[in-house]
């Protein structure tokens, strides 16, 4: 197969999923919501290295960002809504006040989930997907282009996501700051997607690296969606009307409860951080070994070839 073929199928596969997931969403799935995000994300993630033109590129880019926001509104307040059913089931002690958190989360979602199968709304997610697929369209005529180029332009942007992680990690200590933990989560995620694609460019065995990445992303995103659900507990305690000693008191000890697993996950994170550590440093240092081979005048082509990368959020 040609490296044209390979950018046309790569992006198609990733297109077509985006196109399933959106009829799925008007159809009412609640599920498809989640896939018409996941399905953003990488295709932001495959379009900068796809040799495309560059005002195209960074214009579709721009609009799957806004698509992957405009989705995660409403995906968050889903599970928000599921951790607190989870919680009812396992805090019976805390039913109460779980239940006044979860009318206040529920009519958020509500509102969030009109406004985005709103007509205009979902008129903008098909014409980002009629975008795609004339995209498709265009690679599908253009000659082939260097293999080299892409699998160079793909091992390149897992180094620097690399990087980044480990700077997150060395950034966010062995002290439990949530905001810091944040970008280590964030960065773990783009970094298992760029693996997850030099992978599938390359036909290498990259599981181990994905698990180890999969696994920090899990206790994470438990501890984002917890600490989450306690902005929203202190939403509630604080716009209580009218305002109750004995409410409060639930909502506190809510909040005590959460912040403790919490804390449980940090330790469950930090037992896990040397492996991500290690992957981290591993994937930027291989990137540099390759680059030092490769001499300056290579370097300088597939620069030349690889189009500007745009921050993914």
């Amino acid at each position: 197969m040609s490296a044209g073929t390979v950018r046309c199928e790569l992006l198609r596969t990733r297109a077509d999923r985006f196109s399933r997931a959106l009829r799925g969403l008007e159809q009412g799935d609640v599920r498809a919501l989640h896939r018409a995000r996941v399905a953003t994300r990488r295709l932001r993630e495959i379009l900068p290295i796809l040799c495309i033109e560059g005002l195209t590129a960074r214009k579709l880019i721009r609009r799957l960002k806004k698509t992957t926001l405009r989705l995660g509104t409403v995906r968050e307040l889903d599970v928000l809504l599921l951790l607190i059913d989870e919680l009812h089931d396992s805090r019976r002690e805390h039913a109460a006040a779980l239940g006044r958190v979860a009318v206040a989360v529920a009519k958020m979602r509500d509102d969030a989930r009109k406004q985005l199968l709103g007509h205009a709304s979902m008129r903008d997610l098909r014409r980002t997907a009629r975008k795609l697929d004339d995209v498709v369209a265009e690679l599908a005529r253009e000659d082939e282009q260097p293999g080299k180029a892409l699998r160079w332009a793909i091992e390149a942007r897992v180094a620097r996501r690399a990087e980044r992680s480990a700077s997150a990690l060395r950034r966010a200590g062995a002290v439990y700051l949530p905001e810091r933990l944040h970008v280590v989560r964030i960065a773990a995620k783009k970094l298992r997607y760029s693996v997850e694609l030099a992978a599938e460019i390359t036909a290498s065995d990259r599981a181990a690296d994905v698990r180890v990445l999969r696994a920090a992303q899990n206790v994470l995103g438990r501890m984002h969606d917890i600490q989450t659900l306690i902005d929203r507990v202190r939403q509630v305690q604080a716009t209580l009307a009218p305002p109750s000693v004995n409410v409060w008191r639930a909502l506190d000890a809510l909040l005590r409860s959460l912040d403790d697993d919490c804390r449980r996950l940090h330790a469950r994170y930090m037992r896990a951080r040397p492996k991500l550590e290690a992957l981290a440093d591993r994937l930027s240092a291989n990137d540099r070994a390759s680059a030092a081979v490769a001499g300056p005048k290579t370097r300088a082509k597939r620069g030349a070839a690889a189009p500007r990368e745009r921050r993914a959020g």
